[in-house]
């Protein structure tokens, strides 16, 4: 199936899409924050660059996007229509790399939570979830 919206409106709708200061993530790090944790940002010296590192507790937090990061049975993970000859290789090195930079940090003494952007939307789950983490 073709792609139904031009190359120049596609290119400019993927130049949008940002990895870093998203809303999940922002909403994951106001809430991080008004429990009172400090935190470092995308430590790229780290796998995966992860997105809240807690360095003291040895603790990490990836909030990944459903569709990038293809949430196993979320809606949003699903794989697009047009062009699947590129999206199914790409969305499928995704999913690896990430398996393998929780594993490198786990090896490393890492303890990993990821956090998926459809959880977001719960301000209170995410908020208990968080807290457990963390404590």
């Amino acid at each position: 199936m073709a792609d139904r919206v031009s190359p120049r409106a596609r290119s400019e709708n993927m130049r949008r899409i940002r990895s870093k200061d998203t809303k999940p993530e922002l909403r994951v790090r106001q809430i991080v924050h008004g429990l009172g944790y400090r935190y470092r940002l995308h430590v790229g010296a780290l796998p995966g660059c992860p997105d809240l590192v807690f360095r003291k507790r040895k603790k990490i937090i990836f909030v990944h996007g459903c569709f990038w990061h293809q949430h196993r049975g979320c809606p949003d993970a699903h794989i697009p229509k047009s062009r699947t000859s590129y999206w199914l290789p790409k969305l499928e090195r995704n999913v690896r790399r990430d398996r393998k930079n929780i594993q490198l940090l786990k090896r490393d003494g890492w303890v990993v939570l990821t956090i998926w952007a459809c959880e977001t939307e719960d301000e209170r789950g995410i908020g208990r979830r968080l807290r457990e983490f963390l404590s």
